[in-house]
């Protein structure tokens, strides 16, 4: 298995709903596949020549955390300076992206009611920036 210097992962409040974890992890990598287009492979193909879009081409780790983690580790990644995408519980309510936008605009840093963020960078300042936190089960 090939090791990475960088790392993917996504912590997620612990108290969402399924639902709610699913739709919240797809929406945060959006962001990093959005910037960091050296993360994505090669397309896929199969046996029959049927193609499929690209993905990330190293695994993207999954946590949980409470609300009070939530908001240490947004600490963290903001103290350390690692690139993040944030999902708060106003985007619930929200129905595109100018909105989504909107919502988050409106609120303090320390203020935001967090329920997800994806991290992208180094490993270690990713472990660092996550560190108490449990994987997703």
């Amino acid at each position: 298995m090939e090791k990475f210097d960088t790392k993917i992962a996504v912590l997620l409040r612990d108290d969402l709903a399924v639902w709610q974890r699913l739709n919240v992890t797809a929406f945060l990598v959006s962001g990093i596949a959005g910037t960091h287009p050296e993360i994505i492979g090669e397309p896929y193909e199969d046996a029959d020549g049927a193609r499929y879009l690209p993905m990330f081409r190293q695994p993207v780790m999954v946590f949980e955390g409470s609300k009070e983690f939530m908001t240490t580790a947004h600490e963290r990644a903001l103290g350390r300076g690692i690139e993040h995408s944030v999902f708060t519980q106003d985007l619930f309510a929200t129905g595109n992206d100018q909105d989504n936008r909107a919502a988050v605009k409106a609120v303090r840093t320390a203020e935001l009611d967090l329920v997800g963020i994806a991290v992208y960078g180094p490993r270690n300042a990713v472990d660092k920036t996550l560190k108490g936190a449990t994987k997703h089960h």
